[in-house]
């Protein structure tokens, strides 16, 4: 099996890539971090049988590059994962936090799409079409929209429907789009959290449960399964009582000025 991940160099992409080679699955692993994208080739098994690529999911040309470079050395790709991300806290009322929406989204959502875009037509090509996936990471913040995180929410709400387009539009090819809405996963992106985190899961047991999910072909599914039942209850609650319990619930930091984009 051929996988490609991006987001790789740390987080949920880490841990996938660890379940994939602990699998024996061949890797095309995507990151920013050169040093941490080669530790973790050397930490894997076998690791002349996996491939390190250094750039920014919103660098397109190079993400494209990337994907063309594991399709020739691989022949076939069965699983692509578009798990880079980023999370911060933003407000609107702050025009300076105007660059980090537009960061955020461009990181959570327009990447998604530039990361499956060069897979999408050899998948279709291949002898097996049906055996193929792409997986886009949102989040159970996706669901409602959370005090503070107008960013985050947004671009994950809108990695869960444009999945869903996309799962539509894959149909008639037999690729499997499948959707994962992680809960809080023990992770650098939540480390930083000061709010308790219920349910939290480390990352290992999140990736084992994240391949089967991709294994079968899921079409959507929340991880870990007590936060999937918080999501049905979110989707379910009326405005006014969303907002009643919601409306005092712990923010993310903002980002400091010299972060910000």
């Amino acid at each position: 099996m051929n996988v490609f991940i991006t987001g790789a160099s740390s987080g949920l992409g880490e841990a996938l890539a660890r379940a994939y080679a602990a699998s024996g699955a061949s890797l095309g692993l995507l990151g920013r971090r050169a040093d941490a994208l080669q530790a973790l080739k050397d930490s894997l098994p076998h690791p002349e049988k996996h491939q390190i690529y250094v750039a920014d999911v919103n660098d397109h040309p190079a993400l494209h590059a990337a994907a063309q470079d594991f399709i020739r050395r691989s022949g076939e790709v069965h699983v692509v994962i578009a798990s880079a991300g980023i999370s911060a806290g933003t407000l609107t009322e702050h025009a300076e936090d105007l660059a980090v929406i537009r960061k955020v989204m461009d990181t959570n959502l327009l990447a998604t799409a530039a990361t499956f875009a060069p897979f999408i037509p050899h998948m279709q090509q291949q002898k097996r079409p049906q055996d193929c996936r792409l997986v886009g990471i949102a989040s159970v913040a996706g669901i409602r929209g959370l005090p503070g995180a107008e960013a985050y929410s947004a671009s994950k709400a809108a990695v869960i429907s444009y999945c869903e387009s996309l799962r539509l539009e894959m149909r008639a090819s037999g690729i499997r789009v499948v959707t994962i809405a992680p809960g809080y996963i023990d992770t650098p992106m939540t480390q930083v959290n000061t709010y308790a985190m219920p349910f939290l899961m480390p990352a290992d047991q999140f990736a084992a449960r994240a391949l089967r999910t991709i294994q079968s072909g899921t079409s959507y599914r929340v991880i870990p399964w007590q936060m999937g039942w918080v999501a049905r209850l979110l989707r379910i609650l009326p405005n006014w009582l969303y907002d009643f319990a919601f409306s005092q619930a712990p923010r993310k930091g903002r980002l400091p000025p010299e972060s910000r984009p």
